[in-house]
């Protein structure tokens, strides 16, 4: 990952912590709920809502997990518990309920579009499975997203993982996000570990499914907000500029807000 020299981890750290303090305050409440995954978004979310000294539960929610992802999760949990005693853990297994919903409903001979729905389906249980544990515990859902995946790429399910109540990285590339996650002293091998979403069962990585890399995708996010177009690009910069383009494009329904049929004043 690229090295931004501006970014100011220490300092970036006490804004975020500052923040969700006075959010969770104001909103009168008793923590945060946080889904981990094994990654490096959750880990650092994690371990940021642990920083404001209130109480913050990490939720495992395994649908055939493949088994390094649930190692690295509970790595992650163990060490935040030992390193802060306002976190605590919880493991919510949902291949059960995934597999008794997969019975409920009719399957379809398109199998791409099939497994596609299904993997939105589990984070669509992990998203209520999270608001469960928030509404007993009187807590926020802390939301994982990075800045590249909610506003670059829409790489996110919506009403799954993009179903929550705060987003503090949001704002933070994938770059950054690995730049503060050390700050932080994130345990080295989620750091290190290929992005993946998890949701098919297996460990096919975010860049399988995007078609770049996180690396690829900032740049081509800051060169479209610099005006370029494909017409500057060649070779596998042109290939990426226009994978980041047509999934920036395709996915605007999950930035914006839900349209709104407006009746006309005389109609009512």
């Amino acid at each position: 990952m690229p090295i931004n020299p501006n970014f100011q981890a220490e300092a970036v750290n006490h804004h975020i912590v500052s923040w969700l303090r006075n959010y969770a305050a104001n909103a009168k409440v008793k923590g945060f709920v946080v889904g981990i995954s094994g990654g490096i978004d959750s880990a650092l979310t994690s371990t940021l809502c642990a920083q404001t000294g209130m109480p913050v539960l990490c939720v495992e929610m395994p649908i055939h997990q493949a088994p390094s992802h649930v190692s690295r999760a509970r790595e992650h949990i163990k060490k935040l518990k030992e390193r802060f005693d306002n976190v605590s853990g919880a493991e919510a297994d949902l291949t059960p309920v995934f597999e008794t919903f997969r019975k409920q409903v009719p399957e379809t001979e398109n199998d791409h579009l099939q497994q596609l729905t299904l993997a939105n389906t589990r984070a669509r249980l992990r998203m209520t499975t999270l608001y469960y544990f928030a509404g007993i515990h009187s807590a926020l859902v802390a939301g994982t997203g990075n800045k590249v995946e909610d506003f670059g790429v829409g790489f996110f399910t919506k009403y799954g993982d993009g179903g929550i109540d705060i987003s503090p990285i949001a704002d933070l590339t994938k770059s950054e996000v690995r730049q503060l996650a050390k700050y932080l002293e994130v345990t080295e091998s989620i750091i290190i570990a290929k992005p993946t979403d998890g949701l098919f069962g297996d460990d096919r990585s975010d860049e399988d499914q995007l078609g770049a890399s996180y690396e690829e995708l900032e740049w081509a996010m800051e060169a479209l907000e610099n005006g370029k177009t494909h017409t500057d690009f060649e070779g596998r910069q042109k290939e990426v500029f226009e994978i980041y383009r047509r999934l920036n494009t395709i996915n605007q329904h999950k930035m914006l807000p839900i349209p709104v049929c407006e009746i006309p004043d005389n109609l009512k």
